[in-house]
């Protein structure tokens, strides 16, 4: 499976977690891949879970640097698809020291090109360059 696709696996399954919630990661994922036409294997299986639940419990600290960077959109404002796509990318950039920032961005722009709205890339793209302009990561 390659990163792209982890990522819309990610994706989905975030997006999936946003609507239920206080329910067990554990079983979403389960869920999930019960739905899912494609088998990961037990690797892609566990990389997955486990940058999901990264992602979850790193969750408040991404949202505020969300909303740090935003400029005129509260956070309960944004589309959640966006949400979830910023959410994916912020975590690679400050968290996930395996991917390049700049891989990291053009994949986040990429997923807002396959599930964001018109405008969504550009959106994706201008906060992810603040943040990691702010941070001075490169």
């Amino acid at each position: 499976m390659t990163r792209h696709k982890i990522r819309e696996h990610l994706f989905k399954l975030l997006f999936e977690a946003g609507f239920r919630d206080g329910e067990e990661i554990n079983d979403i994922v389960e869920m999930y891949w019960n739905c899912e036409d494609e088998d990961p294997s037990d690797a892609e299986y566990g990389e997955i879970s486990s940058k999901l639940k990264d992602i979850i419990s790193h969750k408040d600290e991404i949202d505020e640097l969300i909303s740090n960077n935003s400029k005129g959109w509260k956070i309960n404002r944004m589309g959640n698809a966006e949400l979830n796509i910023l959410r994916i990318a912020i975590y690679e950039i400050r968290f996930d020291d395996n991917i390049p920032v700049k891989v990291a961005i053009n994949e986040a722009v990429e997923l807002a090109k396959q599930y964001g709205m018109d405008k969504s890339p550009s959106f994706i793209n201008g906060i992810l360059a603040g943040i990691v302009e702010e941070s001075g990561e490169e």
